[in-house]
């Protein structure tokens, strides 16, 4: 059981996953401080302050337990995705940019038996 169980985790593509599945952890707190710390700042001035996350509707219940739909968390949830998102694919497009472009591969030569083959082929449809 060890033995198979040491043959599963050194497969590659479980390693692979472990190191981005760590990588990407990461990157998301990096992402996630970036938004928090930079970004929101600078909108909430904008904004004049507005918080949304505060903001719900009283449906029913009692004083002591009331029953609410807080949809200001779903809104401030969704801007925060919509603000995170972008500033990934900014983040993406910066990177592929720094990345370098790949060579550009030139055809095959043929072998001479393709060469011949070609001639006689062109050869033929002259005909």
């Amino acid at each position: 059981m060890f033995k198979d169980f040491k043959s599963f985790i050194m497969r590659g593509n479980v390693l692979d996953l472990a190191v981005g599945v760590i990588i990407g952890t990461a990157f998301g707190k990096i992402v996630s401080s970036l938004v928090a710390d930079v970004i929101m700042p600078f909108i909430s001035v904008i904004s004049g302050g507005v918080n949304f996350s505060g903001l719900k509707v009283r449906i029913g219940g009692t004083d002591a337990a009331p029953i609410q739909v807080t949809y200001g968390a779903f809104i401030q949830a969704a801007i925060d995705f919509l603000i995170i998102a972008v500033v990934i694919f900014v983040m993406i497009r910066l990177i592929s940019k720094m990345k370098k472009p790949a060579a550009e591969t030139s055809a095959p030569s043929l072998t001479k038996d393709q060469e011949l083959l070609t001639e006689i082929r062109d050869a033929l449809k002259k005909q």
